[in-house]
């Protein structure tokens, strides 16, 4: 029964989508995440830019690329999000 509840709990961790900002850090890239929202009172919809530290383990990812992270446990002081998949990656220049 404890082993139920623990492939549960997993499954319902967050997901974000998002762009990669920075990957200059070792197994570690910047993602930024735009989040568009109506304001409660003026109904304006606003854009809302967040940047998390996902841990990336084998530093594939490149500045542009499209990603899909997941929560994970805290990994560091700033780190509590992993990569989960590449979902597009940002044309070579």
């Amino acid at each position: 029964m404890a082993t139920q509840e623990v492939e549960t709990a997993k499954g319902q961790r967050k997901t974000r989508v998002g762009h990669v900002l920075s990957d200059k850090m070792d197994k570690t890239v910047v993602v930024a995440v735009i989040r568009r929202y109506q304001h409660p009172k003026y109904k304006k919809y606003i854009k809302e830019r967040i940047k998390y530290k996902a841990h990336d383990e084998n530093n594939d990812c490149g500045v542009g690329d499209r990603v899909l992270i997941e929560e994970t446990r805290p990994l560091s002081k700033d780190k509590r999000w992993r990569v989960k998949e590449i979902l597009e990656r940002a044309p070579a220049v």
